[in-house]
Parts: structure tokens; sequence; C-alpha cells
């Protein structure tokens, strides 16, 4: 080897390995080595059909190995791991759609305008103007509805944008064609929420449709009532829970499925509604979010669900005011509490959010793992507020998961009401609460809440004209990601932007593992955190060999690749 030859192999990278306490890493390079060396590139299974791979200036597969392991330069490094993503993101893009299209192959109840029904007249009724982006979502929903194929569509839209006018527009105009339209919410708070808002929206109309609400609290004479309405055929609105789903519950004409907060519902149960007429036509399908979404994680998980966003606030909405505050601060403590009593002698609502039920709960602070310093509870921080000075003479109600349904109705009637205009609760106000006096969001020990969670729950206040402000109030000290995600929040409302902004902070497993709970991702080189443009670009490659060639006769290799790896991918994002 002369000098020259020398200094370039100094210059190579050197691939790093995994190694254990009994195989080094370059022991793992020395076998990878011999690998190498013993396959002709014709061995390598290829999954990239050749007009893809030459469109996007991919190598072989076998090539893009050898690059990956014995780089001569750092751009042969990028190129391969460009190459092996580009093959992962195709094929998971291959299955998702195939899945969709064979969906789309089936039909569906067609369901056009009918002028001087439900629809016009509740546009007429509104006592708002609708906003460009509600205007938008609709008119593409009116699209998808018009045709006899399934429609299958994720409305995104941030905390307060309006997205339950837009899915009642929709089911105006199912109800327009003589049909029924179902809208099944996670909780029964959220639903009872939905059910109010539709029949207020729908009252001047004077009854033209019926709008029913079924949960598991449904006492059984109503219950009855109701599923005699829904297995007679004509036009029906049905609001629920899970109860919707049950096998003793038959709709005679289900036409469209509204499914609010998907992320609460599993791919099955989303499956069981669109298969729910007996006449073998699949049921339209709109699933809502208030959570947003990365479009790189949409474009992963939803790639069977055609995405519409809803951006911006509908007029009138005041922005909300962010603070951090060190629940060490004695002095901030007490200006709160006197900022609550202020917020409710003015016909304000004060939302004060805590981690845990009661003291007995054994929950791990996020930031204190060996807890010094127990997480806030609903029961002590209610009591406290109770002996608050500042707030002395004014009702406390508590809502949990654990607070018995009829009683759930009446303590947030009464926190409407104004008669406990103070809420000390948990998570489950996070969703679907509609309270348009609530001025004031506290959150307690927000360190031990993610970036969806804190937005979700800032978005129960700022729900009308006057200046709303949110409080979060956490522990001394955070973890240096604690604090990250805290100063993320605080920085902007707008949810689309902290998707991201979660996405960069967490890691991968725990946006897109089984139940968000931080389950390792499955794909092997494929990021949806970096490789958004591949994933795009993949899917339109995917969408065109589909189209061209429906069962891939033409393309045995991208077959033997979806037999392999697509179950396995595709059971890890329906799980997840």
């Amino acid at each position: 080897m002369d000098g020259e030859d020398a200094e370039r192999a100094a210059q190579r990278p050197i691939p790093i390995y995994p190694a254990t306490g009994g195989l080094t890493s370059w022991a793992v390079s020395r076998a990878i080595g011999v690998v190498l060396d013993g396959i002709d590139d014709a061995d390598v299974p290829d999954p990239l059909p050749d007009s893809v791979r030459a469109a996007h200036r991919l190598p072989t597969r076998a090539r893009a190995l050898r690059l990956a392991h014995r780089p001569a330069t750092y751009d042969d490094h990028r190129l391969a791991r460009r190459a092996l993503a580009w093959g992962e993101a195709f094929i998971l893009q291959c299955a998702l759609v195939g899945e969709r299209s064979g969906e789309r192959a089936r039909e569906a109840p067609a369901c056009p305008p009918a002028p001087g029904g439900v629809r016009d007249g509740l546009e007429g009724a509104l006592p708002f103007a609708l906003t460009g982006s509600q205007r938008a979502a609709i008119g593409a929903i009116d699209a998808d509805l018009a045709r006899p194929s399934p429609m299958q569509r994720l409305l995104q839209g941030d905390v307060g944008s309006g997205k339950t006018v837009v899915a009642l527009a929709a089911l105006a105009r199912v109800v327009d064609n003589g049909r029924q339209g179902a809208l099944v919410a996670p909780t029964e708070v959220l639903a009872e929420q939905h059910f109010a808002s539709i029949t207020a929206l729908l009252e001047p109309l004077g009854g033209a449709v019926g709008v029913r609400l079924l949960t598991g609290s449904t006492p059984e004479a109503a219950r009855r009532a109701v599923l005699e309405e829904m297995a007679s055929p004509g036009p029906l609105i049905v609001v629920g829970t899970h109860a919707l789903l049950q096998d003793s519950v038959g709709f005679a004409d289900l036409a469209l499925a509204v499914i609010d907060e998907q992320h609460r519902f599993g791919v099955a149960q989303r499956a069981a509604l669109r298969a729910a007429r007996a006449d073998g036509r699949l049921v339209h399908e709109l699933v809502m979010t208030a959570t947003p979404i990365p479009r790189t994680i949409a474009m992963t998980v939803f790639g069977d669900l055609d995405e519409t966003r809803m951006e911006g606030l509908p007029a009138g909405r005041a922005p909300v005011a962010t603070h951090l505050v060190d629940a060490s601060n004695g002095p901030w403590i007490e200006r709160l509490w006197r900022r609550a009593r202020e917020e409710v002698d003015s016909g304000g609502r004060v939302y004060v959010v805590c981690p845990r039920i009661d003291d007995d709960d054994a929950v791990a602070d996020a930031d204190d793992p060996d807890g010094r310093a127990p997480l806030a509870s609903v029961a002590s921080v209610a009591a406290g507020l109770r002996a608050q000075p500042a707030l002395r003479g004014i009702g406390v109600g508590e809502l949990t998961g654990r607070t018995p349904g009829a009683r759930k109705a009446a303590v947030m009637a009464d926190f409407a009401s104004g008669a406990t205009p103070v809420l000390v609760a948990t998570t489950v106000v996070e969703v679907g609460v509609d309270v348009p006096e609530a001025t004031l969001m506290v959150i307690i020990d927000a360190q031990q809440f993610g970036l969806s969670t804190l937005h979700q729950l800032r978005g129960r206040v700022g729900r009308s004209s006057r200046e709303s402000l949110c409080v979060a109030v956490h522990r001394h000290g955070p973890t240096e990601a604690g604090e990250r995600r805290l100063r993320a929040f605080a920085s902007t409302t707008d949810g689309f932007e902290l998707a991201e902004a979660d996405l960069r902070l967490r890691k991968e497993g725990d946006v897109l593992g089984a139940g968000q709970s931080g389950t390792a991702t499955h794909l092997e080189h494929l990021s949806v955190r970096r490789d958004g443009a591949i994933i795009r670009d993949a899917r339109a490659a995917a969408e065109r060999l589909i189209d061209q060639d429906p069962s891939l006769a033409a393309h045995p290799q991208v077959l033997a690749a979806l037999r392999e790896q697509a179950p396995r991918d595709l059971t890890w994002i329906h799980r997840s």
C-alpha cells in the first residue's frame, strides 16, 4: 500500500457495531465482511422495481448493503441509508395502498346533494360564519359522500377549530338522503357534549331530523326505544360511545360513521362500523382527531385514510396566554389562586388538573423517579382549595375517571352553570368538554404530562371571546427532557407545530409504539422523524405501481417482500 492508498484508507468512515460482553465490534465487522465477500449481488432480494430505482437514483439493495458496511466516503453511507429506507418505505406503502384499494373497490351508499333539506337549513341557521378551513373540509367530505365508493377520511383540527360543525354537515347530508348517521365518542362526557351541541344547532329546524343519544348510562327503557329507531329505516342521527359497537346494536341503513378522537378506538372497532350494513356495502367513515399528527406519521400510520387539515380558529376566539410557574415560588402560587378568584368573580370558570385521583394512587413522577415528593391528587388539591382564603365561599367540584356516570353529568352541569365554578379533575377533561365560560386552566405537576395532553388541556379554555390563561405549575428543577417539553408547550398554541416538536423531542418508538407506551419501532431503516420526503415519494410510487398492476403479477419481488415484511409492520402500525 503506497502513501496515497494509506491516506485514503485512513480517511474512510469506519462502521461501529453494537458490542456485547463476548462479542466485540471488530468481531462483528469481520463476520459481516466474510458474508459480503461470499455472496453475489444476484443473491440479495431487491424489493424495488427497476423503474422506481432509476427514477429516484437509488443503488440496488446489494450495492446499498456494501456501501453501508464498506463506505469509501460519508456520501456512500448516506446513499446506502437512503436506499435501504426507500425500500422499506416502498413495501410499507404498497401494503397500505393495497389495503385501501381493496376497500375502495367495494360499494357504499352514495349521498348526493339534496337541495332544500336539513343540510341547507343548517347552513342558513348557524349562529356564526364558517371558517375557510371548515368550508374546505366540508367540500372534501361532500365529494366523498357523493361517490358510490366508501369514504375513508382523517379530519385533523386543532382544539377549538370547529370539527363538530363539519361532522354535523356530513351527517345532515346523509339524513337528507333518507339514511342514518352515527357519531361515536370515546367517553360519555364527550358523547353528551356532542349530543347537546348537535341538538342545539339543529333546534332552529324544528325537529326536522331525530337525534338520539346511546351510552352505557342510558336507562333501559330509553335504550330500547333508541335501538328500535335504529333498526327501522329512515333518517336518524345517533350519538354514542362504545355502546354503539356492541353486537346487540344494529342499524337499518347506516351510511356514515363519524369517529371522534380516533386514537381511543382500535382498528377492529373502526372496521366493525364500516361493515355495519346487511347488504354488503361499506359505511362511509370520517375519523376526527383534535390531537394534531405530524404529516409523516399521518402518512405512515393512516395511509388508508385521505387527510384533511383544519387550521386556524373560528372568528371571535381569543388566544390563550400560557405561563410556566415553579411550584416552589410561593408568591406566584398565592397570586395564581387570587387570579382564580378574579376569574370566578367576573363570571369565568376555572379548571385545575392533577395527575392523580387520590393520595393512595401509585403514580411515579416522570421527573422524580425516587418518589421524594408525591404528585398532586384531585382529592388533596380540592381539599386545599376549599381551605384557600382567596377562594373562600366558592364551590369546588371534583371529577375523575372513577366518578359514577350520573354524578359526572351533575358535576359538569354545576360547573357549566357556575354553581361550582372551580373544577378539580384528572385528564378526564382532556377532550370534548366544552364550557365557553372557562377562562383559566391550571395544570398541577405539568412535568408529568406529554405535549399532546398539555395542549388538549389548554384547549378547554379560550372557547369564547374572553381572554383566557393557562398556567402550567411544575416541580422545581425538572429533567432536561421535561424542561424542553414545557418550554415547547409555552412557546406556541399551534397544535400542528407542537406535534412536530413532540416528534423531535420524543423517541420514535414513543410516538409510534403500541399503545403509545414507548415500545420500540419495528422499522429497521426508515425514520418518520427524518424521512418525510422518502415516505411521500414512496407512497406516490406505490400508488402508481398498484394502479398499473393491481395483482403485482409483473412484480414478484414486490409480492415476496410484502409477504415477508408487510404483515409484521402492518400489525405493528395497526396496534399503534
